[in-house]
């Protein structure tokens, strides 16, 4: 029985894990919240407490015990902790996975997943497909790019990258946040979304196949306008209507996951 190894069980690593363990896997998962090891211990999974950080400290004998317990006899790590460079939160998220990568090196590890963003694009009205360049504008898709290619370049292991788009789910829309509001921009822009049935899919497939060494975009083929894409979602959910400000002109690009379907054969599941 393989054993992988989940960096951040939260939203989406957590229903992984129990997905991966129904179908045969002994899974390692982490946590930075110590109330919720005994929840990862309920779904069966092994559960570590670990924190990331930025500095020097992850070198420590303690944290190299637990992340050298955490990795070990696993096959594969999948890295799905996202930057936090929101409000008053700047931390160097290059340097944190500098910081893991030696570890990785001194485990049995021989595969990575890493889970990035469609943020490594620029925001302009093209289409975009695996084989487009990455230009990202925000601080959060500059350093992602950085760590893609950190990870990547590594020969101690092989490295696939999935650039998720918006993730949404049963309990996860941005309709919730933009219910009501007014003057909202690029009503026309396509929404690039993909929920998070279909992220599990692509990973388990990703990891079924020995697909390694691959850059893919996981956005589901179904690019309504922002517009009517929010519209009829308030509608369904019976919240208040957002308001779009039609007075200037729509940007947004449309992403393509052109290699998901062909490589993969990966049919979608849930249409946004």
């Amino acid at each position: 029985m393989k054993k992988i190894s989940i960096l951040g069980c939260g939203w989406l690593g957590f229903p992984l894990a129990k997905s991966l363990i129904s179908i045969g896997f002994k899974v390692n998962g982490s946590t930075t919240t110590p109330d919720k090891i005994d929840v990862l211990k309920d779904a069966k999974i092994n559960p570590f407490l670990i924190c990331l950080n930025d500095s020097i400290d992850i070198n420590s004998e303690n944290i190299k015990n637990e992340f050298n317990l955490f990795l070990k006899n696993s096959e594969i790590l999948i890295i799905n902790i996202p930057p936090k460079l929101r409000g008053d939160c700047n931390e160097n998220f290059v340097q944190k996975i500098y910081n893991l990568i030696p570890h990785i090196e001194d485990s049995n590890i021989k595969k990575v997943i890493f889970i990035s963003s469609t943020s490594v694009y620029s925001d302009e009205n093209i289409v975009v497909t695996e084989n487009s360049i990455a230009v990202p504008e925000t601080e959060s898709g500059k350093q992602l790019l950085e760590v893609e290619n950190l990870l990547f370049e590594n020969s101690n292991f092989e490295t696939t990258i999935i650039r998720f788009g918006g993730l949404i789910g049963e309990d996860r829309n941005p309709i919730k946040f933009l219910s009501g509001r007014k003057n909202i921009e690029n009503p026309e822009g396509p929404v690039n979304l993909i929920h998070q049935i279909d992220c599990i899919g692509i990973i388990e497939t990703i990891i079924k196949l020995n697909c390694w060494g691959e850059i893919f975009n996981g956005v589901a083929p179904h690019h309504p306008s922002r517009k009517d894409y929010y519209t009829r979602k308030a509608i369904d959910q019976n919240l208040p209507l957002p308001e779009f400000d039609c007075s200037k002109p729509s940007v947004g690009k449309t992403i393509l996951s052109d290699k998901v379907q062909t490589i993969l054969n990966y049919n979608f599941k849930v249409k946004p």
